[in-house]
């Protein structure tokens, strides 16, 4: 009996990644489910990735961790679903018996603690294989389309996070270091907080304008044009911003971060960084502030969904490219490029 074969786009080592025929995932555990994968994203980790900037993922990995589908096939273990229905995917696994499982915290599940397209296969795939499908798979509902709900999984799960851990409270300032598709659902879902202003920091002007266009930031501030940290201060009674958020991975994000929160504030880091940061202890200290980080939990998807049906958050403008998967290589160039103000480049089943 043949095998059945599929389109991957598969990381070979730095700089050399293509669209390869591979075969068909298949069932390897009763609580697996087989996904047909039908919206997927190129996301800055996959950039991370393709030049290699994450050793760990190993040559002949699929890459790919942001999806939607239409479930194939369910393990005999699988009780939430059947084939048919339309899911929204974590880009992390959950087993949900473990010791981080049970306080939500499945990032640092032990079981693997398994994300796709970086310790097991991605979704930039025509199927894709999802472990524990009864907890990392959620139904789309009827009314929603693909691109409503497609970045639950990855990047509106980790800005919610970011602000999550920001401990944001009625009336705070919030400063969002990084204006990219991260960045920005970081602003979005800081609104749920109430803050009294959100300041978008970036060196893009083009990206603050559309962070500000689009409701999700009250303020811009461009660091090759402003000191921002005194910019930050200035709006805030000489105290800096309540909160910073660190969204791009990189030193003078991390740097900005740090210097523009007020004494006793919190910076929250969900920037992927590929080379390690000082952090300058004798002068912080004293500032009594709090820095919390971490790969995001994806706990809250179906708050999310929930959001997101009522129309509380819309994150469908970032989508500024769609191509079918067969292009998935010019993809990448656009996404890198910021070609054509590129900031989310979604691939598509072929029809």
């Amino acid at each position: 009996m043949s095998t059945a074969m599929m389109k991957a786009y598969v990381y070979h080592g730095p700089e050399n990644m293509s669209l390869d025929q591979v075969p068909k995932p298949k069932i390897l555990h009763p609580k697996d489910a087989i996904v047909k994968v039908t919206t997927s994203t190129i996301c800055g980790t996959d950039k991370h990735i393709r030049h290699g900037g994450l050793p760990e993922v190993e040559p002949g990995r699929i890459i790919g961790h942001e999806f939607c589908g239409i479930v194939d096939e369910v393990g005999p273990g699988v009780t939430r679903f059947k084939p048919g229905d339309r899911v929204a995917v974590s880009c992390v696994t959950q087993c949900m018996e473990c010791f981080y499982c049970r306080r939500g915290m499945y990032s640092q599940c032990v079981d693997g603690s398994w994300i796709f397209g970086y310790k097991i296969d991605g979704c930039q795939a025509d199927y894709v294989r999802v472990p524990y499908a009864d907890s990392g798979m959620h139904l789309i509902p009827a009314e929603l389309e693909d691109e409503d709900v497609l970045f639950v999984g990855d990047i509106l799960s980790t800005g919610y996070f970011g602000a999550e851990m920001g401990n944001i409270q009625p009336g705070d300032t919030v400063a969002v270091f990084g204006s990219g598709p991260v960045g920005m659902c970081a602003m979005a879902t800081a609104r749920l907080w109430g803050p009294a202003r959100i300041v978008a920091v970036d060196i893009d002007e083009s990206r603050l304008e559309f962070a500000k266009k689009n409701g999700w930031a009250d303020y811009g501030l461009n660091p090759k044009k402003v000191d921002v940290a005194e910019e930050l201060r200035k709006m805030t009674d000489g105290r800096g911003a309540d909160v910073t958020i660190e969204a791009n991975g990189f030193e003078p994000t991390f740097k900005g971060a740090i210097s523009g929160v007020r004494p006793g504030g919190t910076v929250s880091i969900i920037g992927v960084f590929e080379t390690p940061q000082e952090v300058e202890m004798n002068k912080l200290w004293i500032k009594n502030i709090s820095i919390r980080m971490g790969l995001v939990n994806a706990n809250r998807i179906p708050e999310l969904i929930t959001l997101i049906k009522e129309g509380k958050l819309n994150m469908r403008p970032l989508i500024t490219h769609t191509l079918p998967l067969p292009q998935v290589a010019e993809g990448y160039d656009i996404f890198e490029e910021r070609r054509d103000g590129a900031l989310k480049v979604v691939l598509k089943a072929d029809a």
